[in-house]
């Protein structure tokens, strides 16, 4: 039996980078899927190759930042397909990095906020109900951005850490109904990571010489599994922690 036979989760992102190696680790064990993004091409090639190498079954649905409307959207058609949701993982971000504070406008700060702060808030909202049925959980993702004050990560910043504060507020609330709450914040090699390594090869160098294993995670090896983990029974105890991957050197379930 696998650790998630059968069970749903949503992966906000879930067609690339992150989000995809999320959904490779939860297909692994078992998951069936729900993914998000706004390319609705790169959602469907990533639903194929899911379906066919793990055997589950995988709803691709365009879904864009905070729009509410497209939000309630893909809970109930969620909900219509499988009838429940165990997992939710917010995962997407849009932001200005590499850019610094006085250089950010009211628009690039307004991009973060909503594509993360607002986009969590929206989608622990509507699925809450049903988390409450299934004693389900939400994984929110953060980051060292906020946690360590990286330079030219503001507004990106900013929206995390908006996330993690919700996120603790959520696992004591939402604790008595069984509902679970917590927070990954990774460093990861993906290829939004590799395009911005290109554009600002010293905050790169920076960020990269203060990991202790001097690599960045993986998204299905690393990050993936401990998103299993908090989202199973193992981890049945644990609510409101922020859970730090620094280059894979984190915890390993």
């Amino acid at each position: 039996m696998k650790r998630l036979q059968d069970n749903v989760t949503i992966i906000t992102g879930g067609g690339k980078g992150i989000g995809f190696g999320l959904a490779s680790a939860f297909a692994k064990e078992g998951s069936n899927l729900v993914i998000t993004g706004r390319n609705e091409a790169r959602l469907l090639e990533a639903k194929k190759k899911l379906e066919e190498g793990y055997g589950v079954k995988v709803l691709a649905l365009v879904a864009d930042g905070a729009d509410e409307v497209k939000i309630k959207e893909v809970i109930a058609k969620t909900v219509d397909t499988f009838g429940k949701i165990n997992t939710l993982i917010n995962n997407a971000q849009t932001s200005k990095s590499g850019l610094s504070l006085i250089e950010h406008t009211k628009e690039d700060f307004d991009l973060a906020i909503n594509s993360g702060l607002y986009a969590t808030f929206f989608y622990m909202k509507e699925a809450f109900p049903y988390l409450k049925e299934s004693k389900g959980s939400v994984i929110n993702f953060a980051s060292g951005a906020g946690l360590f004050g990286k330079l030219g990560q503001s507004s990106y910043a900013a929206a995390k850490e908006g996330i993690r504060g919700l996120s603790r507020v959520a696992a004591a609330e939402w604790g008595p109904d069984g509902v679970r709450v917590n927070i990954i914040a990774p460093l990861a090699m993906t290829e939004s990571l590799t395009e911005w390594k290109k554009a600002y090869p010293e905050l790169f160098a920076k960020t990269i010489q203060g990991i202790p294993l001097g690599r960045f995670a993986d998204p299905m090896q690393d990050i993936g599994r401990v998103a299993v983990f908090l989202a199973s029974d193992d981890a049945s105890y644990v609510t409101g922690e922020t859970i730090t991957l620094q280059g894979g050197s984190g915890l390993r379930p």
